[in-house]
């Protein structure tokens, strides 16, 4: 449990600074030791989104309202996911 503190405290840390890649993979880290943690979910949804990987934020929201169906976070991530991946589908098809 000590190790996922500390990953999940140097991921934050990272989001902070804005480094949204190493954040991220921090986040992934801390789901290897723990499936059932929501807030990592959520908080690399909010690195996807930063990234414009707007299916890989879908997807975390997803899981998390799979085990917690009123994580307002979650709800909030997964629209803007939906927008940037309509934003997407549009500037593709205007291509």
């Amino acid at each position: 449990m000590e190790k996922f503190k500390r990953l999940k405290n140097e991921g934050n840390d990272f989001v902070k600074l804005g480094e949204y890649e190493e954040a991220a993979n921090k986040y992934s880290e801390c789901m290897k030791l723990n499936i059932e943690e929501c807030t990592v979910y959520t908080n690399r949804a909010l690195c996807y989104l930063k990234l414009y990987k707007y299916e890989e934020a879908k997807q975390d929201c997803d899981h998390v309202l799979q085990i917690e169906d009123s994580n307002i976070k979650a709800f909030y991530r997964r629209a803007l996911a939906y927008k940037g991946l309509q934003v997407r589908k549009k500037n593709v098809a205007g291509i």
